[in-house]
Order: structure tokens, then sequence, then C-alpha cells
């Protein structure tokens, strides 16, 4: 009989037990693994909570010093409006104030001139007064005044010089913005005054009244035109340029009066045009009586400069001398005129080589 063949077994006992004992050991060290990362889970979640509720306080300490930040605002816009308001209330009180202050140097201003007005007008008044009593009562040598100018007949040839010598008298008025004063800077600021304070200057009024004065001393049977210049030359009554008035009609003797007041000085001084104009009366004249307050600023046009120098005023007025006629004396009346010093010398010179007068008048002339 024979031998049975031992069979072999692969698993046995022993390898199932080793192979419990690693799936045992897999589980147990995965069952550690995932312990330890629900560990570190709960560890990370812990700071996330810690950091959450960090900066949860730092929101709320945020939010408190927002609502602070809030409450200055706040506060800073209330007092910034309170403060506009304030500004504007004082801003209107100065811009009030200014106001007043202008009004009043206005006011004040306006008095002075209506003072110097008004006492103008009261010299005119009582010049006319004495005029009219002098014409019904004193009357003046036959052939020497056709009209009286004083109580006295207006003669005071013996202290100015002044002879309304010619048939033919031909009046020059300077009616320039320097005729306003007599200081450069007054003269700027009156400028700028309304026509009413224009008229009422004191120098102005001065230059009328000596035109009324040299209209009383006409020679009986004279002939007389007046002729006003800035930078143009024209005949004070425009119908009558070109032609000579009768020193007897008293109309026309009205009507250049009345024409006079209302010239307002303006603009710069041109003496070459008024002399120019002076050629062309027919016949010419054979007397000229100039009233002016110093040398030109023009000449036969009108220049771009805002500043002429002397030395070029001393020029121009030398070219105006050209145009004057010929063997006609020129009597100058020259006003007063701070600054202009050549002007005396020129002036008087012009007398000398025209066989005319030069007067420069004291305060209280005519």
């Amino acid at each position: 009989m024979g031998r049975r063949r031992r069979t072999f077994e692969v698993f046995t006992l022993s390898f199932l037990d080793c192979i419990c004992c690693g799936f045992g050991a897999v589980i147990l060290f995965y069952t550690i693994v995932s312990a330890q990362a629900g560990v570190v889970r709960i560890k990370k979640s812990d700071d996330m909570t810690a950091e959450v509720d960090r900066i949860a306080e730092q929101v709320l300490t945020g939010a408190r010093h927002l609502a602070d930040l809030r409450n200055a605002i706040e506060k800073i816009t209330s007092e910034t409006a309170a403060t506009a308001s304030r500004t504007s209330q004082i801003t209107a009180q100065l811009k009030n104030q200014n106001e007043d202050v202008s009004t009043y140097s206005q006011a004040n201003i306006a008095q002075r001139e209506h003072i110097e007005k008004l006492k103008a007008d009261v010299k005119s008044l009582e010049a006319g007064v004495r005029r009219l009593e002098a014409g019904a009562l004193d009357k003046g040598p036959a052939g020497q005044t056709t009209s009286s100018f004083r109580k006295t007949g207006g003669d005071r040839q013996y202290v100015t010089g002044i002879r309304m010598r010619g048939r033919r008298i031909l009046i020059l008025l300077d009616v320039s913005g320097s005729m306003l004063h007599q200081d450069v800077v007054t003269v700027i600021r009156m400028r700028n005054e309304d026509d009413a304070h224009k008229r009422s200057a004191a120098k102005w009024r001065r230059a009328v009244e000596t035109v009324n004065w040299l209209l009383t001393q006409l020679p009986p049977g004279g002939q007389y035109q007046i002729y006003t210049f800035n930078t143009q030359a024209q005949a004070l009554v425009k119908d009558t340029s070109g032609k000579w008035i009768d020193g007897a009609d008293p109309a026309a003797l009205a009507r250049n009066m009345q024409a006079l007041s209302e010239i307002i000085p303006r603009d710069g001084t041109s003496l070459y045009n008024a002399f120019s104009a002076s050629r062309t009366l027919n016949p010419l004249p054979d007397q000229i009586l100039l009233i002016t307050d110093g040398l030109p600023t023009q000449g036969k046009t009108v220049g771009l400069r805002k500043y002429v120098s002397p030395g070029t005023r001393l020029r121009l007025f030398d070219d105006s001398v050209g145009q004057l006629p010929e063997h006609v004396p020129v009597d100058t009346i020259l006003l007063p005129m701070y600054g202009d010093v050549q002007a005396a010398h020129r002036f008087w010179d012009l007398a000398r080589l025209t066989d005319g007068t030069l007067l420069m008048p004291s305060k209280d002339w005519p």
C-alpha cells in the first residue's frame, strides 16, 4: 500500500495571526492619525475662534471710536457753520461800515465842494449886483468900457496892465482838465467827480470870471470872439465860428456866458490848435487874450504817451508859437499850476516877442 502524500496548507493559523496583527496595527495607526488630525482641527478651530473674537473686539472698539469721531465731526461741522455765520455777519458789518465811511467821505467832499460852489455863487451874485449898481449909478468914462464889472466900474487895469486895445479881440480860453485845480493830484481825483462838482471848481470859476471881466472891458464899437481849447479848438458858440461878435450886443454876450457855464474842463492842452484857430477868423484879430495855466501837453494831434516830459512841453510850446498870426500882440493871463516852473518864463518870452503882456494874477483877481 502506498504512502499517502502530505498536503501543505498555505494559510496556517500562525500566518493568519500575523495577518490579523498587521491589520490591527494598520487600524490602530489609522485611529491614532485620525485622532491626531481631530486634535489639530480642534486646535485650529480654537485659534480661529480666538482670532474671530479678537477681530470682533477690534470691530467693537472701532465702532466706539467711529461713534466718537462722528460726534467730533458733527461738533466741528456745527462750529464751522457757526463760525461761517459769524464770519458772514462780520463781513456784512465791515461792508456796511465801509459803505458808511465811503458815504461819509463822499458827503464830506460834496459838502465842501458845495460850500465852495456857494461861495463862488455868492461872489458871482455880489459881482452881478455891483455891476448892476455901477451900470445904474457909476458910469465909466466914455470910450473906456461897455459894461461894469465892479462897483467902481471894473477898472483894475492899473494893476494888471492889460488893455483892451484892439478892435477885434480874440479870447482863447483853456478848458483842459488842469483848469480844475492847481495841484495835479487833486486834478486826477476831480476827474472822477460828477459834472456839477467840476463846474464848481474854484480855479475853473476863476477862469470864467476872468472871461466875464474881459468882456466888460471891451472898447465901444469893438468886436470879439471866444475860442475854447483843450486837445482841439472851437468857438464857444459854435454857430459863430470864424465870425466876429459885436461887443455891444447883450444877447450875444448872454449866449456866450450861458455856453461858458455849461463847459466841463477835460483832456490835455494843445496851444498849437488854439493858435492855429486864430488864423481862421476873417479878418484876423488885432489882439489875442490867452487864459491858460501852463505849457501845452499836446501838439497838433493827440499823443500816445500818458506822461509828457518838461523838455517835450517846451518843444510843443515853441512849435505852437509858429502858428500865431504875425504882428498880433498876445496878452497871457497865467493861472497857477504847481510844478510847471518853465511856464512863466516861456509866456514872458511870448509877451516880449509879440509886444504883449503877461499877467500872473493874485488870488482875489478879478
